[in-house]
């Protein structure tokens, strides 16, 4: 019977319930967006890390990264290499000799990470080829060609073309310098890593670090994402006496940012819902005024107040929650429309958008994997906004209800 009388005193008003219903659905469909395009944000990152920055997995000699000194190679590197290409999970490999050192010119220096690489092998498994916006990159068997980034390039003030400097220490400790010329320039993402990021052939870089035919890290790209623990867990019990880390490990900020815009994503939309929830409030204050003799003529007749409470509550659960299948339906088929055709943000600065490492086409997803938690929040929104209208009515006296 409560719920009965609930659902035909929300219509007593068809345009006031309807406004109400229609405010659900817009802020559901606000919220369910901002989730939506914060999950394919975030997705987008984690991709360009694994896909065009560091791969899913890296293979280091257990000292080389606390200094980068470059006598750390990795022992026996070209039959750790040959071992890993015999993995099924594992799609491609790409070795390469890390230095960290000084690029010179004539406006200037910088200090920078230079990649010693196998262009060929490069290419597919960090994208390099698909990056470069100027020049050719590497090109026959020219030596000593060096690939810069674009942010780089405007601050060094270099074009292709140029030449420049670049000074590092060797696997003896001394500092060796080597005369460079830029044929290409590259722009990725992520423009931080643009400015600290060269690449130079491994060979010309290994002549000048006295290394031989060795090299320092090994980039691992799988062919599925889900293999990553199994493949690292793998490698760890053939090569013991290697450092194996995966992105997550290489790349801890990027998983700190995903669970950071997680909490705000649901932070947002309860911040949109609670907003609403002060419409709702007006709405079921004014039914209940408007109702006051009738809530007093059923107090009067032996309606408890337990019964009063659940009325209003049914009336504000049915007014929040009719409008939340609609919400929920209208954000499924605008996100799958720009999942699939995706959004562009290069209006709003492309230079913006990488400086903080993300594209600018970016892909919503519907987070159907948070409709749960969305229902909580709406659900908490309708609990929150009849605790008012509630204690209003508990409040009313029978016989003064009776005389207005």
């Amino acid at each position: 019977m409560i719920y009965l009388m609930a659902w035909r005193n929300i219509w007593r008003n068809k345009i006031r319930s309807i406004i109400i219903m229609l405010s659900v659905v817009i802020g559901l469909f606000a919220g369910i967006s901002v989730l939506a395009l914060y999950n394919g944000m975030m997705k987008s990152r984690i991709r360009t890390v694994i896909e065009a920055e560091v791969g899913h997995l890296q293979i280091h000699h257990p000292e080389f990264k606390k200094d980068y000194e470059p006598v750390f190679v990795l022992k026996n590197g070209d039959e750790i290499l040959k071992s890993i290409r015999l993995i099924p999970e594992i799609k491609y490999a790409a070795p390469r000799s890390v230095t960290q050192g000084m690029l010179s010119t004539a406006t200037g220096s910088s200090g920078i990470q230079i990649n010693g690489i196998i262009p060929e092998l490069e290419y597919r498994t960090s994208q390099l080829q698909k990056k470069i916006i100027e020049g050719t990159g590497f090109s026959g068997n020219k030596k000593n060609e060096i690939l810069i980034g674009k942010k780089l390039a405007v601050k060094m003030k270099l074009r292709t073309g140029s030449k420049l400097v670049l000074t590092f220490t060797d696997t003896s400790g001394n500092i060796v310098s080597g005369a460079f010329r830029v044929t290409g320039i590259y722009q990725s993402d992520n423009a931080p890593l643009d400015e600290k990021n060269a690449y130079v052939r491994m060979s010309d870089l290994n002549i000048l670090l006295g290394t031989g035919n060795s090299f320092h890290e090994i980039a691992l790209l799988l062919n599925k994402d889900k293999d990553l623990e199994k493949v690292q867990n793998r490698l760890k019990q053939k090569f013991p006496e290697t450092l194996i880390e995966s992105w997550k490990e290489i790349s801890p900020e990027t998983q700190l940012l995903v669970n950071t815009v997680d909490q705000y994503s649901y932070m947002i939309m309860f911040i949109i819902m609670l907003a609403l929830a002060f419409g709702i409030v007006n709405t079921m204050l004014m039914a209940i005024i408007e109702r006051t003799k009738e809530v007093g003529m059923m107090v009067a007749l032996g309606m408890n107040r337990l019964r009063v409470f659940l009325l209003v509550l049914m009336e504000t659960m049915f007014l929040t929650l009719a409008g939340t299948p609609f919400g929920l339906f209208l954000g499924w088929i605008v996100i799958n429309y720009y999942n699939k055709n995706g959004l562009d943000f290069s209006g709003s600065g492309k230079e913006m958008m990488s400086s903080f490492g993300f594209g600018t086409m970016i892909y919503p997803e519907f987070p159907a994997e948070r409709v749960f938690g969305v229902m909580m929040i709406v659900t908490g929104t309708a609990l929150i906004a009849c605790i008012f209208p509630a204690v209003k009515a508990l409040r009313l006296q029978p016989v003064e209800a009776l005389r207005r």
